[in-house]
């Protein structure tokens, strides 16, 4: 009896090394997706990045990243990479529109779907775009600018770089309802990296030339924020507005105490998140369209409370 029992014990423990085998094969054959952002330590792709992350575990994914930090050349290797590695679909977030096209060439070339999330590409390799409506949004800035300054006055304009048709949407948009105010002029007006330190840079120099500025549009917090640094040292707060894009919690501690003016909501958590739905969807054979949007909303001083970060 002694014997059978030590018989069917053993055979207990080969069964569960067997079963914990099978179980670790399974979690190393989950789908994997490949992520390529255009920077690791912007505020906004870090939230987008924990969306993305959140969502694919829920649904079954394991996640693999390629930094490229602004550098197109970069991104379109971390692209090859992700093909090469075998992953089921990327999430990529292009730098310049057709600068890294060779990234979706790569993609289509692997047979792997490739997703733009955010900034959108001209590529005919573009297998999905979950995109923010971008004219409106920047027709909506111009429209709440155009009001909170009367319908007069100056306005400079840092736009984002000038290769990524999202910026050039934006900027076309707040041109269009700007161009019905013939009290409004823009004065100045320029393109680049999505960094503060150009935003402060830009707007030192706008005020400089121009120093009754009304108004200064930016294409994202980032450079709002550099801005904010600018009216700040010229004794303009309240002065000069700054509006941003993106919502991020920096830019909302600064609309809180009334540096920033105004900013729009993307909610990168969100976009990220609805970026591995789109995904998933389509390599479920499911009908998806080539483009989704995600909503925004304007954040100004009246409704600032209910958008400060919890604790």
């Amino acid at each position: 009896m002694r014997k059978l029992g030590f018989l069917f014990a053993s055979a207990l423990a080969v069964a569960g090394l067997v079963a914990a085998s099978a179980d670790k094969v399974h979690a190393q054959n989950k789908p994997t997706i490949g992520v390529a952002l255009p920077q690791d330590d912007n505020p906004f792709y870090i939230a987008m990045m924990r969306g993305i992350r959140a969502r694919a575990g829920e649904l079954g994914f394991d996640v693999v990243t390629v930094s490229s930090n602004e550098d197109k050349l970069k991104q379109i290797n971390g692209v090859q990479d992700l093909v090469a590695r075998g992953v089921k679909g990327i999430l990529i977030s292009p730098i310049d529109a057709t600068g890294v096209n060779a990234a979706y060439d790569a993609a289509a070339a692997g047979k792997v779907p490739i997703v733009s999330v955010a900034r959108g590409s001209t590529s005919p390799n573009q297998t999905l775009h979950v995109a923010m409506d971008e004219k409106q949004i920047g027709r909506d800035i111009a429209e709440w600018t155009a009001k909170q300054i009367g319908g007069k006055g100056k306005v400079a304009m840092l736009l984002g770089p000038s290769g990524a048709p999202t910026f050039r949407n934006l900027a076309e948009g707040y041109t269009e309802v700007m161009s019905k105010y013939p009290g409004i002029s823009v004065v100045f007006r320029t393109d680049g990296p999505l960094t503060r330190e150009r935003g402060l840079k830009n707007s030192e120099d706008a005020l400089v030339a121009h120093p009754d500025l009304a108004a200064i549009y930016t294409a994202n917090d980032d450079v709002a924020l550099g801005a904010t640094q600018a009216v700040l040292a010229a004794n303009r707060k309240g002065k000069t507005l700054v509006t941003g894009m993106n919502g991020v919690p920096p830019a909302l501690r600064a609309l809180k105490d009334g540096n920033l003016a105004m900013t729009i909501e993307l909610n990168p958590v969100l976009w990220g998140r609805m970026g591995v739905d789109v995904l998933s969807e389509y390599l479920k054979g499911s009908k998806v369209e080539p483009r989704v949007f995600i909503k925004h909303v304007i954040i100004d001083k009246d409704n600032i409370d209910q958008k400060m970060p919890k604790g």
